[in-house]
């Protein structure tokens, strides 16, 4: 499965996450089998060019995530997380607050 993680920097071990509208890359990461398969840096969403994306993460709940629930995407929001590292191992013990209508 594919989530988005809006980021500062394009490092993967130090990346943090940020506010959507304020990221500077978008980090998608390839989960599968309870690991992280890879992690790829995108300056934008429209670089990835159409991609089904499952899940993305935002820093925090009070963000709007309307858009990405238009475009089928689960929305789920960090609680004390900041790495991909941190948000990726909390994904994988679902301790990420769901977002939704």
């Amino acid at each position: 499965m594919y989530i988005w993680i809006p980021v500062e920097g394009n490092d993967e071990k130090h990346a943090k996450v940020m506010p959507h509208l304020e990221a500077s890359q978008w980090a998608l990461v390839d989960f599968d089998a309870g690991e992280v398969k890879s992690v790829k840096f995108y300056k934008n969403r429209d670089e990835l060019g159409g991609e089904w994306v499952d899940f993305v993460i935002l820093k925090n709940k009070f963000e709007n995530y309307i858009d990405f629930m238009n475009e089928g995407m689960m929305c789920l929001s960090v609680r004390e997380e900041e790495t991909i590292e941190d948000i990726m191992t909390a994904f994988k013990f679902k301790e990420l607050d769901e977002m939704g209508l």
